[in-house]
C-alpha cells in the first residue's frame, strides 16, 4: 500500500486473531438475576475480589479477579462458583467453539514444553525493572502521574505513542532465549505454534514459560500508561495478554497485511538486529462498522523502528509493516485485552470518542444541523421583513 493512498483496504482480521463470530455458551448461571445483569461501567474499588488461583479455569485467574470488581452489586454476595459461572459466560462470548478447541490444544502443547524446556536466561522469567527498562521509563512509571508519563512520550501521529523502553542487554537476552527455544523445538521434533497466521516466523512467549513475567509487565507498566492515554477503550481494565516475537527479513516469506489487532492496546518494541526497511504504517483508528473506510491525510503516518524503542497504539488503529529490504528484524509484541471493555462495547453504538470515521460522521451531522438552523433563521427574517413591508 502506498504512503499516500486513501483507498480503503479490506481488513478482515482473519490473520490477526480478531473474533467476529458470536457463540452462545452451552450453560447458564443458576441464578434468575444473573441472566439479565450486565457488568458495571465502573469498577467497585472498595470491593476485594476473591482469589481464583486454586481453580482450573479456561482463563488466567487474574482475569477473574479483575473482572469481579465490575460485577453487578447483587453478585458480590453470591458464592465463588456462581461468580465464576457468570464471568466465564461473559468471557466465552469472545471465544468461539473452534477457538476454544485451539486454546485447549495450545494449553497441552505449552505444558509439554514447560515440563521439558531448560531456559537459557532464567533471569528473564522474573521481571527485574532495573535490568529490563531504561531509567527514564522506570522513573516515569514510579512517579505514576500523567505529567511524568507525558514527559517520556512522543505522539508523532494522533493515538500513536513512542518512547524509550528496553535496555539493550534485555533485548539481547530475549533474542538469545527465543533462538535457544527454537533450536530446542527443532531438536525435539516439535511443531512450533506461530503467533498468528500472519506471522510464519516467531514464537509465543507464554509457550515457554514467560506468561507470568508478561502479566507483570502488563499490570505494572503497560496498564498505567494505557489508563492515561487510552481510557476510552478499556486502558484502565486490561486483564489479559498475548505476547509474542515476530521475525522479519529479506529471506522471509511474510504476509505483511494491513490489519487491526485482536487487542484493546498493542505494544510493539523492536529488539534488533541490523536491518533496513520494515517501517510500520498507520492509517487511522476504526470501529467494526468503519474498518474498511478510507484514510484522511492526517491519519497517514509511517514509523521507522529503532531497537529498544516502543510504539503503543489502540488495537483498532489500522496498521501494517513494509518489507524488510535487508538484514533481520525481530520485534516483541504484546496485545493487551480488557474483558470489561469487550462486554461494554456490545451495548455501545457511538464510537466517536475514538473511531475516526464515527467522529467525522458526528461532525458532519452537527454541521448539517447548524446549517439547517441558520437556513431556518434566514427564512424567518426574510418572511418578517416581507410582512413589515406589506
Amino acid at each position: 500500500m502506498s504512503g499516500d493512498s486513501r483507498e480503503a483496504p479490506t481488513v478482515d482480521g482473519g490473520g490477526n486473531g480478531v473474533v467476529t463470530e458470536s457463540v452462545k455458551p452451552n450453560f447458564q448461571v443458576n441464578m434468575s438475576v444473573a441472566s439479565s445483569q450486565r457488568l458495571r461501567l465502573n469498577p467497585n474499588k472498595d470491593h476485594k475480589p476473591e482469589s481464583y488461583e486454586d481453580l482450573q479455569l479456561d482463563f488466567a485467574p487474574s482475569v477473574f479477579s479483575s473482572l469481579e470488581r465490575y460485577l453487578p452489586p447483587s453478585m458480590f454476595s453470591v458464592s465463588r462458583d456462581d461468580k465464576v459461572k457468570f464471568m466465564r459466560e461473559i468471557l466465552l462470548k469472545y471465544l468461539p467453539h473452534g477457538e476454544r478447541t485451539r486454546v485447549q490444544r495450545q494449553r497441552e502443547y505449552r505444558q509439554k514444553i514447560i515440563s521439558h524446556y531448560q531456559p537459557l536466561h532464567r533471569e528473564l522469567y522474573t521481571l527485574h525493572a532495573a535490568t529490563f527498562f531504561v531509567p527514564s521509563f522506570i522513573k516515569a512509571i514510579s512517579d505514576n502521574t500523567e505529567e511524568s508519563l507525558r514527559n517520556i512520550m512522543s505522539e508523532p501521529s494522533p493515538g500513536v505513542f513512542t518512547f524509550e523502553m528496553l535496555q539493550p542487554h534485555f533485548c539481547d537476552m530475549l533474542l538469545e532465549e527465543v533462538e535457544n527455544f527454537e533450536k530446542w523445538v527443532d531438536a525435539s521434533k516439535l511443531r512450533i505454534m506461530r503467533p498468528n497466521t500472519m506471522n510464519k516466523y516467531g514464537a509465543v512467549l507464554d509457550d515457554f514459560g514467560l506468561e507470568t513475567m508478561l502479566d507483570k509487565l502488563m499490570d505494572g507498566y503497560i496498564r498505567p500508561i494505557a489508563k492515561v492515554f487510552f481510557p476510552e477503550v478499556g486502558g484502565s481494565s486490561l486483564d489479559s495478554h498475548h505476547g509474542f516475537i515476530v521475525e522479519y527479513g529479506e529471506d522471509r516469506d511474510l504476509d505483511l497485511g494491513f490489519h487491526v489487532d485482536d487487542s484493546e492496546i498493542s505494544l510493539n518494541v523492536c529488539l534488533g538486529k541490523q536491518f533496513s526497511g520494515g517501517e510500520l504504517f498507520f492509517r487511522g483508528t476504526r470501529c467494526d462498522k468503519h474498518v474498511n473506510t478510507g484514510s484522511q491525510p492526517e491519519e497517514i503516518f509511517d514509523f521507522t523502528h529503532v531497537p529498544g524503542r516502543a510504539v503503543l497504539h489502540r488495537g483498532r488503529h489500522r496498521h501494517g509493516a513494509r518489507a524488510t529490504t535487508s538484514g533481520h528484524r525481530i520485534n516483541l509484541l504484546i496485545w493487551c485485552r480488557s474483558s470489561v471493555f469487550r462486554e461494554m462495547k456490545k451495548y455501545q453504538k457511538d464510537f466517536s470518542s475514538w473511531c475516526g470515521e464515527c467522529i467525522r460522521e458526528k461532525q458532519e451531522r452537527q454541521r448539517l444541523s447548524i446549517a439547517a438552523t441558520k437556513s431556518m433563521r434566514h427564512s424567518y427574517y426574510q418572511c418578517k421583513d416581507l410582512d413589515e413591508k406589506l
